[in-house]
């Protein structure tokens, strides 16, 4: 897998799930600041490369939940860290 790529959208919903845990895709809009279609582009590339995974949000089925899969990260050496510095990435936590 060669994480250069993902655009950098999918790489600040990354950043954005790793930070802040499990999201729906409207509150990954809202803090990240992209386009809800931009959004749902950037999570299905990270679902294809099972860099993040959704479940049921049993509070309103409506809107999955979304999270990084450590694991997966851990597995394929993915440093974010130096992702945000090379991708020039830089968030307001």
């Amino acid at each position: 897998m060669k994480v250069g790529s993902l655009p950098k959208s999918a790489l600040k919903v990354l950043d954005r799930l790793v930070i802040e845990g499990p999201l729906t895709p409207n509150q990954i809009a809202k803090k990240s600041k992209l386009a809800p279609r931009t959004v749902a582009h950037a999570l299905r590339q990270l679902r294809n490369y099972q860099l993040c995974k959704r479940r049921a949000n049993l509070l309103d089925m409506r809107a999955p939940l979304y999270y990084a899969n450590i694991d997966r990260l851990t597995e394929v050496d993915i440093d974010l860290n130096r992702l945000r510095l090379e991708q020039r990435l830089f968030f307001r936590i």
